[in-house]
């Protein structure tokens, strides 16, 4: 079970990215009153969190609705997980977990970021909504496992939270050279859990004996 939790926190924190979440937060409403920044970060952080929350409970619904296997999703999950810890191992801009130039400029043009850029993709992004299907499918029905899986979840939402009321000083403490080294590290963590889901998803495949 700690295992599980150990894997389950770093996935999350690896995906959501709740350090550069907060750089990125400091940037992005320097020219809001205190009081504004406390609830976009209440706000974004209650709606991220719901949406991964909910891929979390019923994504292997959904994807069996579709007629995916959970090999296929484990497959095809740590693939797209591997992409994105490759560009966090190299310190590169990723879709994934991150916002496009073309985002940013939209998001530049807003009062009220809490929904988007903050929410989604910041904090619900497709790397975190896919590691959310993947770990929520894992639990195969086992409620202590997907209770494990969902308290990794909140963890990494309320850290979120609290990191970006904290914005300024994050900022300050590790600058953009203490977040590339951070990222960095979480990213090698994050290849490495990547690889082994797609191990497990061909080894559950059937494709190889």
């Amino acid at each position: 079970m700690i295992e599980t939790a150990l894997v389950a926190f770093t996935t999350f924190f690896a995906t959501v990215g709740p350090a550069n979440l907060a750089a990125l937060f400091a940037a992005l409403t320097h020219d809001n009153t205190p009081a504004e920044r406390r609830a976009m970060a209440l706000k974004s952080s209650l709606i991220g969190g719901g949406v991964l929350l909910f891929f979390t409970l019923l994504g292997e619904s959904v994807i069996t609705t579709f007629g995916i296997s959970l090999a296929a999703l484990r497959t095809a999950g740590g693939i797209l997980l591997l992409l994105i810890a490759i560009d966090m191992v190299f310190a590169r801009p990723s879709g994934g977990t991150t916002t496009t130039e073309e985002e940013n400029v939209e998001a530049a043009e807003r009062a009220d970021l809490s929904v988007f850029p903050l929410a989604t993709p910041l904090i619900a992004g497709p790397g975190a909504i896919g590691a959310a299907i993947l770990l929520g499918a894992d639990a195969a029905g086992d409620a202590a496992v997907l209770a494990v899986v969902v308290a990794a979840l909140l963890s990494n939402i309320v850290l979120c939270y609290v990191l970006m009321l904290m914005a300024t000083q994050v900022q300050r403490i590790l600058g953009v050279t203490g977040l590339q080294v951070l990222t960095r590290i979480v990213g090698i963590l994050l290849a490495a859990l990547a690889v082994q889901f797609v191990f497990d998803g061909i080894a559950n495949s059937g494709l190889v004996g």
